[in-house]
This record gives C-alpha cells, sequence and structure tokens, in this order.
C-alpha cells in the first residue's frame, strides 16, 4: 500500500464543530482511519478525528491558496 498522506494525529484538546457530512464520505473516513491505524500503529477510534488534520494538509498543500495569500499580505 502507497504511504498515506496523513501521520499520527496528535493528542489535543479537542473543539466541539457540527458537520453534516455525506454518507459516502463518512464511509470514507472510515475505512481512512483503518488503514491509518493499520500504518501507523495508532487506533484512531473516531474517524472525525481525521477532518482536521485532513483540512491543515490540504491548506498546506494548495499552491493555488499560497500564492493568493502571499499576494494578500504584500
Amino acid at each position: 500500500m502507497a504511504k498515506l498522506k496523513l501521520g499520527a494525529i496528535p493528542d489535543e484538546k479537542p473543539v466541539k464543530v457540527t458537520v453534516e457530512l455525506p454518507a459516502a464520505l463518512h464511509k470514507d473516513l472510515v475505512a481512512y482511519a483503518e488503514a491509518l491505524s493499520r500504518e501507523s500503529g495508532q487506533e484512531i477510534g473516531d474517524p472525525v478525528r481525521l477532518i482536521v488534520p485532513m483540512l491543515q494538509r490540504f491548506v498546506a498543500t494548495d499552491r493555488a491558496f499560497t500564492r493568493a495569500r502571499k499576494t494578500q499580505r504584500g
């Protein structure tokens, strides 16, 4: 299996957020959590814990967003 984009999930104090997800996306999060648990040896438990690191990774690697942010700052 190819290396997953997410690494270990840090154990931080959670902040409650309410989000409605399509059933298919939730199913994918569950499958991703299972794959990440196998790869990292860390039990994920609730797949909702993946949302924050996935969003962080997405924002950090979005080149158009990075360029727009630099333009906005400059």
